[in-house]
């Protein structure tokens, strides 16, 4: 089963002109959810992952059974005013706005092995300022993972420039 058949694509979501990968219908299907998780599991079982971090929300539901099966510690990074105690923030512009992403100040302790998890990369917006606040914490991040990579968008070569890698399970050509 490929992933990327799973993976439906609504034209015009958020806004005219953006072509939206709706995860949805991936995260719905067991065999399909399964695979996903297996596929980055098999990918990070012995890089001695400390904690997967994962971006609000899309990145929670990937990042959570992936820290569980690695035996790591699950991190989430989260939007303004989700998080009880002492936080640091980042501001970013997104293809359709601006946003603002903070973690908890004592979620990362500095040089533990991280690796950063979303469903997508696009524009890169959230994946730096995601790479920002665990830079500001010390974190040595191992890699990026997501499941959609745009390469067309540019975010995951913006990651490459930062000094970081990457690794998508599939693509979508275009917008």
């Amino acid at each position: 089963m490929a992933i990327k058949s799973l993976v439906r694509t609504i034209p015009n979501h958020p806004k005219p002109g953006i072509q939206f990968r709706d995860i949805t219908t991936l995260l719905k299907d067991p065999i399909g959810f399964r695979l996903t998780v297996q596929e980055l599991v098999n990918r990070y079982h012995d890089w001695g992952i400390d904690k997967v971090v994962g971006i609000e929300s899309r990145g929670f539901i990937l990042g959570a059974p992936l820290a569980y099966a690695l035996g790591a510690g699950f991190v989430p990074i989260r939007k303004p005013g989700k998080l009880p105690a002492a936080t640091i923030g980042h501001d970013y512009e997104l293809e359709y706005g601006a946003d603002r992403l903070e973690i908890h100040t004592d979620a990362i302790s500095p040089g533990e092995r991280v690796l950063l998890v979303d469903d997508l990369i696009a524009t890169g917006g959230t994946a730096l300022a995601a790479i920002e606040l665990l830079d500001q914490l010390g974190a040595d991040i191992i890699e990026c993972a997501f499941v959609i990579n745009l390469p067309d968008i540019g975010g995951a070569a913006l990651i490459k420039e930062r000094g970081f890698t990457y690794h998508a399970l599939t693509e979508f050509e275009g917008d």
